[in-house]
């Protein structure tokens, strides 16, 4: 059951801690990469995605832009930077959004469309925003992701690559910014992802059902009381959400001051190394990881723990695998690799 009014609260859910922090890191830190959660059915990776929603901050942005537009930001639509030129652009302030990609829709959707009539008749440019406008500066959220058609695919990796969405018609082309932070949900039994979609989420985690038999019970009492009465229920979670909003919004100020030492960059590589990961993304990945971190703790300096923690995120889909292997990470070889960095 969904309620859009009152969305189950993030605070709410029972457990699946893990996946919680990699979707808050997201929040504070959207250069991260996105994150991707594979796990069976009714793990709550939807509820916790649409949940997130209601913990973003405020951000600025252009009155009445369908593009998102930063009116501080240099990278403004055409109708922005005209309206700046006059002096006419207003700022407003907006919670940032989670906007959603379904499995079926079509690459007009996605994109946006072009009228070409317009275009050669009067030689004006009009374009119907699609997804990717929408969701600029915020959150694209893909439920079974897996599924997706491989020519919606394409475009999710041209624009995730380039922070710019093209569209082109019959010779005619208009161009917005496209920076979004890439959520995926799957159910790895229906069907594995393409390793190039893969790669380009920042955080992996797998998420199981709950086993803990009180848990369990929780898992429904809450459930019950959210379906029987969607409005009292948030608002009795109202509190705590708050402060998971408050959190992150000191976060995202602590983070541009979070040291990260040179020989955490070591023992980062250390890692990448041992546990034998393709390419410097991981690298890069886990730095970041480890640093926001630290400041969703309230810490302006990363530790050595920081980063075993930063590479169970962030290493799991990187990990070198044979055919039909799941994805996963031997938390053996990574504890060994950190005992070798603590030893150099």
């Amino acid at each position: 059951m969904k309620n859009h009014n009152f969305p189950y609260p993030f605070s709410a859910i029972v457990g699946q801690e893990l996946m919680k922090q990699a979707l808050l890191l997201n929040a504070v830190n959207p250069r991260l990469g996105g994150v991707l959660i594979r796990g069976e059915k009714g793990t709550a990776k939807s509820t916790a995605v649409r949940a997130l929603a209601s913990l973003l901050p405020q951000m600025d942005v252009a009155e009445g832009c369908p593009f998102v537009c930063d009116p501080l930001g240099a990278d403004l639509c055409a109708s922005c930077t005209a309206k700046a030129q006059a002096g006419t652009l207003v700022p407003a302030r907006r919670r940032l959004r989670v906007v959603d990609l379904p499995v079926g829709a079509t690459e007009d959707r996605v994109l946006g469309t072009l009228d070409l009539e317009a275009a050669i008749k009067k030689g004006e440019k009009h374009f119907e925003p699609g997804i990717l406008a929408e969701a600029h500066r915020g959150i694209l959220y893909v439920d079974e992701v897996n599924l997706l058609d491989d020519h919606i695919v394409d475009v999710l990796l041209d624009a995730a690559a380039m922070g710019v969405n093209t569209v082109e018609r019959e010779g005619v082309s208009f161009s917005h910014p496209a920076r979004f932070v890439l959520v995926g949900t799957m159910n790895p039994e229906e069907g594995e992802l393409r390793p190039q979609l893969l790669d380009r989420f920042g955080l992996c985690v797998q998420v199981e059902g709950i086993l803990d038999i009180d848990s369990r019970v929780e898992v429904v009492q809450r459930r019950a009381a959210y379906e029987e009465n969607p409005a009292g229920f948030a608002e009795a979670w109202a509190d705590k959400e708050q402060a998971v909003a408050d959190r992150v919004e000191r976060a995202r100020a602590l983070l541009p001051r979070v040291g990260f030492a040179d020989e955490l960059l070591r023992l980062v590589a250390q890692i990448a190394v041992d546990m034998g990961v393709d390419g410097h993304r991981a690298d890069l990945v886990m730095m970041k990881t480890a640093k926001t971190l630290a400041a969703l703790d309230g810490r302006d300096l990363a530790t050595r723990e920081d980063v075993g923690r930063a590479a169970e995120l962030a290493l799991p889909h990187r990990m070198r695998k044979k055919p039909f292997q799941d994805i996963g990470l031997d938390k053996a070889a990574l504890a060994g690799s950190m005992e070798k960095g603590l030893a150099r």
